[in-house]
């Protein structure tokens, strides 16, 4: 049931006419997927995750997003992958059930009517999550959603 909740398309970001990334968010994750240019070695491609910031490039040439994160991750547990001609990067959210507008500081930010699909899609999720025996896939909100983080109490941490 909880895949019903899933997102549904990954948002894109693009400048200048070109996708620069997608992205989408979960609960506990933000994933960012990024279209690797043709005949390049895969080994020559690097992600640096830290805290606050990613950076991502081909060895030897300036990188291709050096940002600062909307909000902190968990860098123990955030990592990369290539499959396909497809980077993957999972950033961890520290603070998990938070809305993302973007995972870059000023790069692509939702409009205030995505964010608000987004945060009633976490808070479902976060609803399916706590109460596994029911399906939260067809409810609705009406009026403003609850932040997912501090409802009824707060997400439980394991």
């Amino acid at each position: 049931m909880a895949e019903k909740l899933a997102p549904e398309k990954r948002h894109s970001y693009s400048h200048g006419g070109q996708k620069v990334f997608e992205w989408d968010q979960t609960l506990e994750e933000v994933n960012m997927y990024i279209t690797l240019p043709p005949n390049v070695p895969t080994k020559l491609f690097y992600c640096k995750i830290q805290s606050k910031h990613v950076e991502v490039g081909i060895k030897g040439n300036p990188p291709y997003l050096n940002h600062d994160l909307t909000c902190p991750v968990k860098t123990d547990s955030s990592f990369w992958t290539l499959e396909d001609e497809i980077m993957h990067i999972t950033l961890q959210k520290r603070d998990k059930g938070q809305t993302w507008s973007s995972p870059i500081v000023g790069q692509g930010q939702l409009d205030p009517y995505s964010v608000d699909l987004e945060q009633k899609r976490l808070m479902l999720q976060r609803f399916q999550e706590e109460n596994p025996g029911f399906d939260f896939s067809q409810a609705q909100f009406s009026g403003n959603c609850p932040d997912p983080r501090t409802f009824m109490g707060g997400i439980r941490i394991d």
